[in-house]
Order: C-alpha cells, then structure tokens, then sequence
C-alpha cells in the first residue's frame, strides 16, 4: 500500500527500514523487531484506511505500554490519520469525555485480538467543522489532559511540530543503536511518547514496563542494563519512600557495577532539593537532566544541565534552542528580574489548538504567546525558576501565597520527606491553607513540632491553618501529584486534620 507521507511517519518508517532485523521494542514477553514493526504496522495502516481512516480524522489508540501499542500508533499514521492514545483501564466516563470532543472514527486495541476483532467503529458524532479539519490535517498526536474545569482538553499536536521536538531531543541525549530506553513512563502522555521515539528513530531498543513499583523498577535497569529512562518525581519519591535503606544501598551498589545507566530525565512537576541531591547520589555516575514543558508544547521546553545543577539546583534551567519565553505581570509588562509572574513560551513545537474547543484555544494564548499558567522567576543568567501556579495562588485575607512556597519550607522541617499544600474556601479569610505531609521513612513528626520550626522559615501569614498525615501523596490519572484529590480527600471527610 501507499504509505501515507508525513514527517514522524517517514523517520519512522526510514528507521523501521535501516533497522529491520534488531530487536526494537521488549516486554509482557513480547519482542517486536524493526522490521515486524513496519509489517504489521502497513497491514493495520491499510486496513484501518478501508474502515474510515484518513487525513483529517483520528483514531482512538488504547495504550497500556504493550509493544503492540508502537505497532497500533505507526499504523495509524500510515494511515495518515492523527493518533490519540488512550490507557486501557481509563473508565468509560473518560473515555466518553474524550469521544465528544476527539470524534474518533475508531478505536484500536492491539490487545483484543486479531483484526477486525481489535477495531471499534465510533463513526462521526457529526459532521466535522472547518476548523477541525484543520487541526486534524497534518496531526500526529491529540494528547488529552485534564482541563481546569474537570473536563478534557485535546492538544493537537502536528507532525512538523512532533518532529521538530524529536530531533531537538535527540541532539540533547544522543541516542545510538546501543540505547536501552525503559519505557515506565505512560505512553499515552508526550513525556513517555517521545523517549521511546527518540530510541526507535536511531536504532536502539525500548523496555516496556506496564506498572511501576520501585523493586521491579530498579531490578529492570540492572537486568535490561538500562542506558537511558525518563521519570516523574512521583515514582522517586515512592521509590525512595517504600525501600528500606539497606535495599537502596544494594540497588545502588548494583546500578554502580552494572555501568549501563548512562542518563535519567525528571519532569512533569517540581522535583525539590532533596529529593534532587538523592537522587543524583544514588544514580551517580549517571547523569539527572531536569526537563520543563507542557503537553500543548511537546513537552521539554527547558533544560537544566547536570552541570549547572550545583549553582542552580531549584531551576528549570534555560530555554532549549528554538524556544523564547517572558515572564510578565497580570497587565501582560514583563517583569523584573527575580520577580514572579506568569511564564509564557513562544515554540515551534506548540500545539495547532484544543481539538473541540476554540474559545479555550484563544484563551490559551496572550499575542502569540502560550500561557504556561505557571508563576516563574529569571534572573540576570536566564536561568528560570518555577514558584508555582497562577491558578494555585491561594488568597489568605487578602494575602497571596503561593502552595510551592510554604511545601518547600515544610520539606525544610526535620522529619518532613514530602509536603502539598492546597486553599480551601473559608466565609471569613477567603481561603485557608490545608498541608499535607508524608514524614520521612522511620522517622516520626508532630504538628507542634513542625510548628514551631516553620516559623524560621515562612511569614506567619502564610503558615498554614490545617495539617494532616499520611503514607502517600495523593496522585492523579498521569501519576503526578494532584492537589485538586487532596481537596477531595478534605472535603469529602476521607481525612482528618491533625491537633498540635
């Protein structure tokens, strides 16, 4: 069959080709080669363009990462339609949500069974608009995430656009055919996506993990002799929260005379200075790069070196090649140096636009410039440090505080291993800080205690009015930690404030 020609597509397809007979992607027992890669990724390609598939249209791929998911995605593309990657265990609700706004043609599940078994037509909801036609002509990717209101939102990712950040990526880490990439991260998410891609464009080979648990995950690098792996400080957090210290000794003994574990890339949220420094000893002489960037930018917008760690171990870093940024007030004036304000970031690898819904596409941006929704600090050197979000201010009788502020000052507290803070309404100052805190492995904390020590480090304004204890930071569906679920779990009565 014609193979439909875009730019992901083809590096993909020309890598398939040069590599045909390595092993490119492992796991669930299954080993997929380059070349059956492209095989049956062409089979499916033509059979999903006879059910409906095409350009301007997209096809729901349900993901777990299963090797079969790449052959799923590729197949998509050769078909020429815009992939949106879906997990298998999402509830129906989700799944719905995403239906109403995506109008999938189909759905994929390499998983179900042999072709036609593991298609599902959806059909058309309705006809399509103009503007989605748009959108979807030139997509590779529509990556869902939660939107402020509850409800999904689809960043339309182009192939121009995913390229671009591909190769950026691959300039940056250098993959070769003698990568090792474990896959742990989700593969319905950029962050997940484009490790795994970068490994197969040059050649190297992909361990999938479906579940992360810190002893599998760590017994996988050893075994896999891992080169390469991407993660989220959620999974640090538990790996270094559930394994005693005599495990992690032996883990990090092992990783030390294994010598495959070349680099680990951290995103998706604030790793925090301690964690960051056990981090880096524990993986030692492998090297941490700190990553910033959003679904709608393709993820991975700034970088802070692994040499520029011991100077500025709080920041994002600096822009990759390519990305321009400002930090600017409410009025839209940008800011002074080491003053806060919203970060804002100009790219060639943004989104085209929120599949759906127009209006929150318009809003998304500020004269060309995407709205981050993060609050940001730079400095003389343009190294910029992230101190929260705009929408997480928390107005406290009238004063404004920032969640990330005062957990930085409770992980400063002895016995505090981690810490999230969230607002909640309150009839007389507005709002009230709640804090959340997970005590270090073996070690024990109280209220009184952690009291009196955060008075050395925060106003008494921003010191929060509730505290609670427990084992584990709430998360969300991509494994990042989640205040909206502490506000849940707070307001639903499942936990209890601590007294003094």
């Amino acid at each position: 069959m014609d193979i439909s020609s875009n730019e992901v597509t083809d590096d993909l397809v020309s890598a398939c080709k040069e590599h045909s007979s390595r092993i490119a992607i492992d796991g669930e027992g299954v080993s997929v080669s380059y070349g059956n890669l492209l095989a049956e990724a062409t089979r499916l390609g033509q059979r999903l363009r006879e059910s409906g598939a095409g350009e301007s249209t997209s096809v729901m791929v349900k993901c777990s990462n299963h090797p079969s998911d790449f052959v799923a995605l590729l197949g998509v593309w050769i078909a020429g339609a815009a992939a949106i990657p879906v997990h298998r265990t999402s509830p129906q609700d989700v799944v719905a949500g995403i239906q109403a706004k995506a109008q999938c043609v189909g759905a994929i599940d390499m998983l179900a069974g042999q072709w036609p078994t593991c298609f599902t037509s959806l059909g058309l909801c309705e006809r399509p608009t103009e503007e989605r036609k748009r959108l979807l002509q030139k997509a590779a990717l529509v990556i869902f995430t939660s939107g402020s209101t509850g409800q999904p939102k689809g960043a339309v990712i182009s192939h121009s656009a995913f390229r671009g950040k591909l190769r950026q990526n691959t300039r940056l880490f250098e993959p070769t055919v003698d990568t090792v990439s474990l896959l742990v991260l989700n593969n319905t998410f950029s962050f997940g996506i484009w490790v795994a891609l970068i490994t197969l464009l040059n050649g190297g080979r992909v361990v999938t993990m479906s579940r992360f648990t810190p002893s599998a995950f760590l017994e996988t690098l050893i075994a896999e002799k891992v080169t390469f792996v991407g993660v989220v400080p959620t999974m640090i957090r538990a790996t270094f929260g559930t394994l005693s210290a005599v495990e992690l000794d032996g883990f990090k003994l092992r990783l030390k005379e294994n010598r495959s574990l070349r680099q680990v890339v951290i995103g998706g949220e604030p790793l925090g200075k301690q964690l960051s420094a056990s981090l880096r000893t524990f993986i030692d002489p492998a090297v941490l790069f700190d990553v910033y960037g959003l679904t709608e930018t393709s993820t991975s917008d700034f970088y802070l070196d692994p040499a520029d760690y011991p100077q500025y171990e709080a920041s994002i870093g600096k822009p990759a090649p390519g990305i321009s940024y400002r930090v600017v007030d409410s009025k839209g004036k940008e800011c002074e140096f080491q003053m806060s304000g919203e970060l804002q970031i100009k790219s060639p690898y943004v989104m085209e636009g929120y599949l759906g819904d127009e209006d929150l596409t318009i809003s998304a941006f500020s004269n060309g410039w995407f709205r981050t929704g993060d609050l940001a600090t730079r400095d003389e050197a343009g190294y910029v440090t992230i101190v929260g979000r705009l929408k997480e201010l928390i107005v406290r009788g009238g004063n404004k505080i920032t969640p990330l502020e005062v957990e930085r000052a409770l992980m400063k507290c002895s016995g505090v291993g981690v810490a999230m803070v969230t607002g909640l309404a309150d009839p007389i100052l507005g709002q009230r800080l709640h804090a959340y805190i997970v005590p270090k492995t073996g070690e024990a904390v109280t209220v009184k205690a952690i009291k009196n020590e955060l008075t050395e480090y925060l106003e008494k304004f921003k010191c929060p009015d509730f505290y609670y204890i427990g084992d584990t930071l709430p998360t969300g569906r991509t494994g990042k930690i989640d205040r909206g679920q502490l506000g849940r779990w707070i307001e639903s009565g499942n936990i209890h404030p601590v007294e003094s």
